[in-house]
């Protein structure tokens, strides 16, 4: 069932829905807070650790990068695809992301980029 929306909102999901459980999300981040790159960081003994949601992203699409004193992790997906006739059909919703998302922490002008260690 396709609902109706302008500019990419939902004519059928706004505050009057939510008027018994208020979103915790909504109240932190704003409207937007599924895009937002949902976001731990925990101190230890000698170090932070920062652990950041980022589902349906691939290795490669990620990047850590070290800048006058800020750490910045950024993901892109989709970007470069071209839309294809399809053989079974035409898409006519697509609700998986596409697009770059990026948090910038400030970490100080003491840190290399060699100090910083990632996995996935």
């Amino acid at each position: 069932m396709l609902m109706p929306s302008i500019f990419g909102e939902n004519l059928f999901t706004d505050d009057w829905m939510d008027f018994s459980f208020p979103d915790v999300d909504k109240v932190l981040y704003g409207k937007h807070a599924k895009n937002v790159m949902k976001t731990d960081v925990k101190e230890t003994d000698n170090s932070y650790e920062v652990d950041i949601d980022l589902p349906g992203f691939k290795k490669d699409e990620i990047e850590a990068k070290l800048e006058n004193g800020y750490l910045t992790i950024s993901a892109a997906k989709g970007l470069d695809k071209e839309e294809k006739d399809e053989k079974d059909g035409k898409y006519i919703r697509k609700e998986r992301y596409s697009g770059a998302m990026s948090r910038s922490f400030y970490v100080g002008d003491e840190l290399k980029q060699e100090d910083i260690k990632a996995k996935y």
